[in-house]
């Protein structure tokens, strides 16, 4: 036999009956889908701030290590990673804010790695 086998149970061999359209929601049931919801937005709402938090606290540590490395006469290889790093951070932050928290955390991750790299050269 070739072909593929059926997906669906025949009808006497399933375990649930479907719903019908006629038939009225239970109202116990549509509850824990609304504070689910609510609960899905609480966390989406909290991954944003905590982006933008992480992408802004970073990029002002890259500044103030820009700004420590130029006072220290460090090779303008070392600033310019501080201060791309920085600026990268800076974008994660933004993309936080927009709502673009899985972006904003690989922004954050690249802008710490540039300025580990600064680290790295000094």
């Amino acid at each position: 036999m070739s072909g593929r086998p059926d997906s669906d149970l025949p009808p006497d061999t399933q375990t649930t009956p479907e719903p019908t359209e006629d038939a009225p929601r239970d109202l116990p049931e549509d509850l824990p889908e609304a504070e689910d919801e609510d609960l899905l937005l609480e966390q989406a709402r909290r991954a944003r701030w905590g982006s933008v938090g992480t992408g802004a606290l970073l990029a002002l540590a890259g500044t103030a290590a820009t700004a420590l490395r130029a006072a220290d006469a460090a090779p303008a290889l070392v600033l310019a990673a501080y201060a791309c790093g920085a600026a990268v951070c800076a974008l994660a932050a933004v993309l936080g804010a927009r709502g673009r928290t899985r972006r904003a955390l690989w922004t954050t991750v690249a802008g710490v790695m540039v300025m580990a790299l600064g680290d790295h050269f000094d």
